[in-house]
C-alpha cells in the first residue's frame, strides 16, 4: 500500500520535476519534497483504508443477513424436530429473544407458541417441560401473546402439567402463566 501510495504521489509530483532549470528556481529544497510526498503517502494511504473499510462493512452486511427475524425463525423450525435436545435448544432461544412485545408477537405469528403448547403436552422429561414453560412464561408477559396463548387452550395445557420434585423452576414458571392466563380469562369475562 505504501508503495501504491508512493507511486500516486510521484505522478502528482511529476509537473513539478519536469523542467531541470525551474527546479534551479524553486522555493522548495529537498526536504521539503519529502515532506510532501510523505504527506500525499499518508492521505492516499488513509484513503485505501476507508475505502477497504466501507468494503469490508458492506460485504460482511450482505453475506451475514440479519440476525433478528432469521434467528427466531431458527429457533422456531427447532421445535418442529423429534429430538427434545433440539426443542430445548429451540425453546431456549425463545425464551432469550421474547424481551419485548414485539418480538413475542413475532415468536406468535411464526407459529412459535402454538409449537411450545404442543411440546409442553408432549414433553416425557422434567428439562423439556421446564424450558417450554420458561419460554410460554416469556410469551405471556405480553397481553396480546397471553391472549393468543388462553385461546389457543394453553390455560388447560399448563395446568395438566406435572410438577416436578427436582426442578422448582417448573412449578415457578407454571405459577406465573396461570397468573398470567386467568387475569386474562377474568378480564375477558368481565367484559
Amino acid at each position: 500500500m505504501r508503495i501504491l501510495a508512493a507511486r500516486v504521489a510521484s505522478h502528482f509530483c511529476r509537473g513539478r520535476n519536469a523542467n531541470p532549470r525551474s527546479q534551479n528556481f524553486s522555493s522548495l529544497t529537498k526536504k521539503d519534497d519529502l515532506t510532501l510526498e510523505e504527506e500525499a503517502e499518508r492521505k492516499i494511504g488513509w484513503l485505501l483504508k476507508i475505502f477497504f473499510a466501507g468494503t469490508a462493512t458492506y460485504v460482511g452486511y450482505q453475506f451475514f443477513p440479519y440476525m433478528g427475524d432469521t434467528l427466531i425463525q431458527q429457533s422456531v423450525s427447532l421445535l418442529h424436530v423429534k429430538d427434545p435436545l433440539f426443542k430445548r435448544i429451540g425453546a431456549s432461544r425463545l425464551s432469550r429473544f421474547a424481551i419485548d412485545d414485539e418480538r413475542r408477537m413475532k415468536v406468535v405469528e411464526l407459529g412459535g407458541a402454538q409449537e411450545l403448547l404442543h411440546m409442553l403436552r408432549a414433553a416425557k422429561d422434567d428439562k423439556t417441560r421446564k424450558e417450554a414453560l420458561k419460554a410460554l412464561a416469556a410469551l405471556s408477559k405480553s397481553d396480546e401473546a397471553a391472549n393468543f396463548l388462553g385461546s389457543n387452550g394453553a390455560l388447560s395445557i399448563v395446568k395438566s402439567t406435572p410438577d416436578s420434585l427436582e426442578d422448582a423452576d417448573i412449578s415457578t414458571y407454571k405459577s406465573n402463566i396461570l397468573k398470567k392466563l386467568d387475569d386474562k380469562e377474568l378480564t375477558v369475562s368481565s367484559n
